[in-house]
């Protein structure tokens, strides 16, 4: 081209020179589109992406007859509020058939809603309703265990020759084996003199994952959920499946048994396989895994295309005391790992509340800590009540204690010769009840939950923390949390775009997301004020440039 230009006659330089211009900026327009194209060439499209997800504990969040126990029709009752906070998917916890042995971790009957939370036509109407606002909805799916009141289970304890015998694991001596709730996880049945397995209590037998009937049974589970139209499923404990059967006895190292042989058998991977190609025969629906586990080693493995969608970032989300070092080594970690986003969340039903847990009690740390949360790279999961900053509640003796678990801990304590208030201390150290409290709506009796009576005490700083409250306040944390949440529902940056850049200094967390040609930076200020220079031509999108201890600053640079 140049040299065509060189030889031309003089008089056409000038036109020549215009249409040469021309072409270069077409070329420069198409290199630069060919990069940002290039860019976002792993780009794929994914409701969950987009959505920040909202657990809701369903004992907990809205009783609409009285009766104490949160249910569907009052769930259904609040879906106006979750509209407003922007949320784009629900957890639903455990709602089947079950005796609540661990708040309906235990189930009797996969087929029925249990009576507590109303029936399937409520949760039919929830659905609908929700779907009708935008919102999707995942719900939980027990599939290591079922409750000993299970039909299968009463079929299988009756004989040794009973066509449901092999749905559980039946032995005649027992090995080392541990429950995570404490205690051994053999369990005596007097109808056949055998014991069977239980990772958790002994009224939650665990499922024989090597025997066809019991995949096949699950598949006819998975199949009529979807088809009654829920959007995914939470999978309980799913590393945990016994696929390969009772092995080794697990070893003990300083006095405490290492769970080495009883999770993450060799066959796991294949079930959740099939549990994928069963879910994937329906469209758009989504798997997130309860791994139990936060080493990163372990988390990745089951995360794939063939396997998991995501799985619960432990690493990041159980960490027991606030570090901003450790928090973005986590975030760095994840991002160099996972092969695909990762979860972000600092609370769930098995953990204290972040509140109090990360944030010390301070409303603006948890703030913080939820911008991080919402627009850093990832899945965000809120969980119900943390929007308005709710706290512990702590058992102030034995009769307060719901949890199974704490229950359990503080009878191993009085059975090993400690004194009432030490095995009090231990029971409440292991207690789950801290982050189940009622959700206040209100600073009237019951806190809005219920109009006679809670299943679980509530905290006693309901008048003050609570939606009615907190609405009517400009900048409170949960007009906070709307505001974040609108944004990352506004900027497609923040629901796919990838780190240009990951750092942490001063006790601040920066990062920078790119996506298709835009950028937005995040500063989160942990440490002393400090001023913040913006590059020229940038837009605040939240915050201020002067960051005080525990604020943070949201920008879009120019592009």
């Amino acid at each position: 081209m140049v040299w065509w230009l060189i030889i031309t006659p003089n008089k056409k330089i000038k036109v020549l020179k215009s249409k040469f211009i021309t072409l270069v900026l077409i070329v420069i327009i198409i290199h630069n589109a060919n990069i940002v194209s290039a860019q976002n060439i792993n780009f794929e499209k994914k409701w969950w992406k987009e959505s920040v997800f909202y657990q809701i504990y369903m004992p907990s969040y809205a009783d609409s007859n009285g009766d104490g126990y949160g249910d569907f029709k009052g769930i259904t009752s609040k879906l106006d509020y979750l509209e407003q906070l922007g949320v784009k998917g629900i957890w639903l916890t455990p709602f089947l058939t079950s005796p609540k042995i661990d708040n309906g971790y235990d189930i009797a009957n996969y087929y029925e809603v249990d009576p507590t939370y109303g029936t399937k036509a409520d949760f039919d109407i929830f659905l609908q309703k929700a779907h009708q606002k935008g919102i999707k909805v995942i719900m939980d799916m027990v599939l290591n265990h079922t409750s000993t009141d299970c039909k299968w289970f009463q079929e299988s304890r009756k004989s040794f020759d009973n066509p449901y015998r092999d749905y559980y694991i039946w032995k005649e001596t027992p090995n080392n084996w541990e429950s995570f709730f404490g205690g051994t996880a053999w369990e005596k049945d007097t109808l056949t003199n055998q014991y069977y397995y239980h990772k958790f209590d002994k009224k939650m037998a665990d499922l024989n994952w090597s025997n066809p009937n019991v995949v096949a049974e699950v598949q006819k589970v998975l199949r009529y959920w979807l088809d009654s139209g829920v959007d995914g499923f939470r999978l309980d404990v799913i590393n945990f499946l016994t696929t390969d059967g009772i092995t080794s006895d697990n070893p003990i190292l300083e006095g405490q048994q290492q769970h080495s042989n009883d999770i993450d058998q060799k066959g796991v991977k294949n079930a959740m396989r099939m549990i994928k190609s069963t879910v994937s025969e329906y469209d758009n629906r989504f798997i997130v895994g309860e791994i139990g586990s936060d080493k990163i080693e372990v988390l990745k493995q089951y995360q794939s295309p063939d396997l998991l969608d995501v799985v619960f970032n432990f690493n990041f989300g159980s960490i027991q005391k606030f570090s901003s070092q450790r928090i973005f080594e986590e975030l760095e970690s994840m991002e160099k790992n996972m092969s695909n986003y990762p979860t972000l969340f600092f609370g769930s039903h098995d953990m204290p509340r972040m509140m109090d847990r990360l944030a010390d009690g301070n409303p603006n740390k948890a703030l913080a800590l939820a911008a991080l949360m919402l627009i850093a790279k990832g899945v965000p999961f809120i969980y119900y009540g943390e929007e308005i900053g709710m706290h512990n509640i702590i058992a102030k003796n034995p009769q307060e204690m719901v949890d199974i678990q704490g229950k359990t801990h503080y009878e191993l304590a009085l059975a090993k010769g400690k004194n009432p208030t030490e095995a009090l201390w231990e029971g409440n150290k292991h207690n789950r009840d801290k982050s189940r409290s009622p959700m206040q709506w209100n600073g009237n009796a019951f806190a809005g939950f219920s109009t006679e009576k809670t299943w679980i005490k509530i905290n006693s700083d309901y008048r003050q923390t609570n939606v009615q409250e907190l609405s009517n306040k400009e900048n409170s944390i949960l007009n906070r949390y709307r505001q974040l949440i609108a944004l990352r529902n506004n900027e497609k940056v923040l629901q796919y775009g990838k780190y240009n850049r990951l750092e942490h200094k001063n006790e601040q967390i920066l990062f920078t997301r790119s996506f298709q040609g835009e950028k937005i930076t995040v500063i989160i200020n942990f440490g002393s004020t400090k001023k913040t220079n913006l590059p020229k031509g940038a837009k605040i999108l939240m915050g201020n440039t002067r960051l005080k201890t525990n604020d943070f600053i949201i920008y879009k640079n120019q592009n």
